[in-house]
Order: structure tokens, then C-alpha cells, then sequence
């Protein structure tokens, strides 16, 4: 359950008897308590300082900022043997999602009737921590301002209960007593070992704006800070794509055209070129145009056809996953030739829905870094492509030569099959 800071007040008052003892605590090994389900309140009182970090002048060499482990495996696309339906199986224990880091158990104390009104939660447990003898360390604080009323049972059922109202992860050292809260913690994601698998997990969450992982690929893991918005996502996104096993594979070359003499491409020529019905749709955007064709027209013949007008030049190719109804950013620059290059700015967020048929409903997105740029919805069959053409490129401020940019793109169906047998990896 999500609590959002500026808006919603939710006030749970726990109804308990009070117990006739003095203080909060009561010493010794005792069973907890029966505590009734508890979601303190929530106040508008969140005046956290943001402060823009610092960098140092002196910064990482452009080579090794430049390695990239994900560059294999999604740079490379093999035009002549696309498949485009697969169908990849994974074990049903595969998911798992780990909070990392050690974590001593809280001292086993019984918490009788522990009230409090509308404070910080960092204040609620420093008042409920002072009297068991353990040190708070409050990272990040302040955090939202709670209230509660005769909270009882175990002092860690009750830290859990004010924690999770707060949206916010604790750790306790037992060494030195100390109890450390803080919005963010650190997860590992581990998924099922395919590379479709993991490039659709990592796809999703840069469609999600999250950018701050590390993937490691080879016992196929992500691990990144979550606060517990983020914490929830990955959990929803877990829990669906073990429900809805379809992903949308999208190949993706981008060309730029440099047209002979200045001239622009005479797109009309492909109706004469090309059979009749390789041309299935066009349609425009706010810029540009997305045209729906048959494989007659391919990475090879689309080449040919357009070196008859024009310089033709490879920006960029790879692929990335989609899961059904889900969004997944591709960035252009993570596989440019030229990491420099203006085209190198581009990304493309793309949704997709598999339909009766096998048909694939797309919407893409093209962004540079200024924003978007045009956006389209497209509905194609199964073997089909298509192409986004007519985005100039004095959208990135080139002035000259005279310049076009097309986005070529193949639509494919990955099916994942859960099973109890044990996999190998699946590359």
C-alpha cells in the first residue's frame, strides 16, 4: 500500500487494553503479545532538504566510462535468421528478490501500550528506542509524520509496524546497538537465466525512469537502491510476468541518410520499386511518418532501394524486450557506432499488446534529449515491419549536410514456459 506524503490521511487507531504496567517494556524471553494490524497515520509534514550533489572536476577516462557488459548482448542482431516466434522455458523458483546486507535480529522485548501523535516516524522511534537502550541513526531524515495508539507485542512486530507505515527500511547492528532507518535499501533481482528474460527486466525498469543497477550477467541478477515505491514495482512486475508470459522482442537499426545533391528522399518511389501490398500503411505523426511493410522490404532491399538516393549510414542496432502491456526504453546511444554523434541522443519507449492473431499493438515513442520528439501508434501483423522515416536531423541542431533519420524496426513474440525441470542457461 502506497502513502503518499502530500495528499492522503489515513488515521487507524489500535484498540487494545491497556496493560497496568509502568513503561513500555517488559523484560525477558515472552511471547509476543496478539497485536491488532496497525496503519499509523500519515501528515503532511514532509520538508525534506534536497540538495544537488558535487562533483569533482576531475572525472572517470572516457574509455572506462565507456565499458558497457550489456553492449554483446544487445547490440548485435542477426538480420538473415530472425525468429519470430520463440518459445523459452524457465523454472518457476527462478524469481527471487533479496534485500542485501547483514541485519541482526532487534532484541526481544514485549512493547505494552505505546502511544504516540502525529510525529516524524524518526521521533516515534527514538521515543519507543531510548528506553530499551538502543542508539537511532536516522539517515535521511525527517520522514513522514505518523500516529498511533496502544501498539503491543513484540518490540520487532512493532518497529515493522511504524517502519512500513513510514515507507521506510531499518537495519539493527547488535554489536553496538544501533538502529540505523533510511528510505532506500539495496535488492538483488534474480530472474529466470535467459537473456531475453533479463534484457525485458532491464528494459522495463529504464522504461520506468530507473537507471541507477547493475546487472550482473552471469548469475543473471540486478541490484539497485529502492525506496519502497520502487520496492512495490518490481514486485507487481514479478508477479505479472509470471501471470501474462508473453514478451514483444522489437530489432532496431537506425540509418542516417545524407540525400545526393540536397535532395530529399522520394519516399513514393517504393510503390513502384517494390510488389504490390509491400506497402501496408503510413501513417503521420507530429513529425515524421510510421510505414507498415511486408519483409519484401528488409534491411538489405530497404538499402539498396534508399543508395540509389542517398549516402546511407548505420547509426545503431539492437534489440530490446517488452513485456506484454508493460513500457521498455531503448537507447539509441548505448549502441551507436559514434557514442558522439547527434543521432546517439535518441531513445525510443516503446508499449506493446499481443492481440488475437498474433497481432502486436505498438506504441513508440521517439525522445531525444530535449524531450519527445513524435510519437505513434501501429497495429501490425506477425512477419511484418515498419519504419518511422522523415525526422529531420535538425531536430539534434545538425545544419549541414542535409540529413534524415529513419528508425527501422522488426516485431517479434517471445513465449516463456514455466516449468519444475531444472534449465540450463538460455543465451
Amino acid at each position: 500500500m502506497r502513502f503518499y506524503v502530500a495528499k492522503n490521511l489515513l488515521i487507524l487507531f489500535i484498540c487494545s487494553c491497556l496493560c497496568g504496567c509502568q513503561g513500555w517494556f517488559s523484560s525477558g524471553e515472552k511471547e509476543a503479545s496478539p497485536t491488532t494490524p496497525v496503519t499509523p497515520q500519515i501528515i503532511n509534514k514532509y520538508n525534506a532538504k534536497i540538495e544537488v550533489p558535487s562533483y569533482p572536476k576531475i572525472r572517470t577516462t572516457p574509455g572506462a566510462s565507456a565499458l558497457d557488459l550489456e553492449t554483446p548482448l544487445r547490440c548485435f542482431v542477426n538480420w538473415n535468421t530472425q525468429q519470430m516466434i520463440s518459445t523459452i522455458p524457465y523454472n518457476v523458483t527462478a524469481f527471487n528478490f533479496v534485500r542485501n546486507g547483514a541485519n541482526d535480529m532487534l532484541p526481544r522485548f514485549e512493547v505494552n501500550g505505546f502511544s504516540f501523535q502525529t510525529m516524524p516516524a524518526e521521533q516515534a522511534l527514538l521515543k519507543l528506542t531510548k528506553e530499551a537502550g538502543i542508539k537511532l541513526v536516522a539517515k535521511d531524515a525527517p520522514y513522514a509524520s505518523i500516529s498511533a495508539e496502544n501498539l503491543r507485542g513484540e518490540f520487532t512486530e512493532v518497529v515493522d509496524v511504524i517502519t512500513e507505515a513510514a515507507e521506510v527500511f531499518y537495519t539493527y547492528n547488535a554489536n553496538n546497538k544501533t538502529l540505523r532507518i533510511s528510505r532506500k535499501a539495496n535488492f538483488s533481482l534474480y530472474v529466470p537465466q535467459s537473456r531475453p528474460i533479463l534484457l525485458a527486466i532491464l528494459d522495463v525498469l529504464r522504461g520506468a525512469g530507473i537507471t541507477d543497477f547493475t546487472a550482473d550477467f552471469d548469475d543473471y541478477s540486478i541490484s539497485f537502491n529502492a525506496d519502497y515505491e520502487l520496492k512495490n514495482q518490481i514486485q507487481n512486475l514479478i508477479s505479472y510476468f509470471e501471470e501474462n508470459p508473453i514478451l514483444v522482442a522489437y530489432d532496431v537499426r537506425v540509418f542516417t541518410l545524407y540525400p545526393y545533391n540536397g535532395k530529399d528522399i522520394n519516399w513514393q518511389q517504393m510503390l513502384s520499386v517494390f510488389d504490390l501490398g509491400s506497402v501496408k500503411s503510413a501513417k503521420s505523426g507530429v513529425l515524421g511518418r510510421i510505414v507498415t511493410t511486408s519483409d519484401d522490404i528488409n534491411i538489405n532491399s530497404l538499402k539498396q532501394f534508399l543508395g540509389n538516393q542517398a549516402r546511407v549510414e548505420t547509426v545503431a542496432e539492437g534489440k530490446f524486450v517488452v513485456p506484454n502491456l508493460w513500457f521498455s526504453r531503448f537507447d539509441i546511444g548505448k549502441c551507436a557506432k559514434d557514442r558522439n554523434s547527434l543521432e546517439a541522443d535518441l531513445s525510443i519507449l516503446a508499449r506493446a499488446s499481443v492481440e488475437q492473431n498474433d497481432k502486436i499493438f505498438s506504441n513508440i515513442t521517439l525522445e531525444a534529449r530535449d524531450g519527445e520528439i513524435t510519437q505513434f501508434d501501429i497495429r501490425s501483423r506477425l512477419g511484418e515491419n515498419f519504419m518511422v522515416i522523415g525526422i529531420p536531423n535538425t531536430i539534434f541542431d545538425a545544419k549541414k549536410p542535409k540529413s534524415e533519420t529513419i528508425v527501422f524496426i522488426v516485431p517479434r513474440i517471445i513465449k516463456t514456459l514455466k516449468t519444475n525441470k531444472h534449465l540450463q542457461k538460455n543465451i
